[in-house]
């Protein structure tokens, strides 16, 4: 697995950077269903970031459904995905939609979406 470096000076938590260079890499395919991740020691210390971190980052992806945590075995992507990319397509879609209607800029849909996605745990 391949990330990007860590930018401190971006306004996106570094947690949240990890999260979805994973999550993405994990929807198109490039970390097929099954492939084992590294282990939160070692991918802190690949990356620069304390355990703890990198830790949370795995609790939210397992959360979401990206990933499945086996014990002592380790970490996976998960075999079947919460969400299929097609089915965050068409609620995508529905959203731009709705927005468009109500009348909303892109950035005034953005920032609901950025509100809503605060809020999620």
């Amino acid at each position: 697995m391949k990330l990007d470096r860590i930018d401190h000076t971006s306004a996106e938590p570094p947690f949240e950077q990890v999260r979805r260079q994973i999550a993405t890499q994990v929807g198109s395919g490039q970390l097929p269903a099954g492939t084992r991740l590294p282990t939160v020691r070692a991918l802190a210390s690949e990356i620069g970031l304390a355990v703890n971190t990198v830790a949370r980052v795995y609790r939210e992806l397992e959360a979401d459904g990206v990933v499945v945590t086996e014990g002592r075995r380790g970490t996976f992507v998960s075999p079947s995905r919460a969400v299929p990319d097609s089915e965050v397509e068409s609620a995508v879609q529905a959203y731009v939609e709705a927005a468009r209607r109500a009348g909303l800029g892109v950035t005034e849909a953005q920032l609901l979406v950025e509100r809503r996605w605060a809020r999620h745990p």
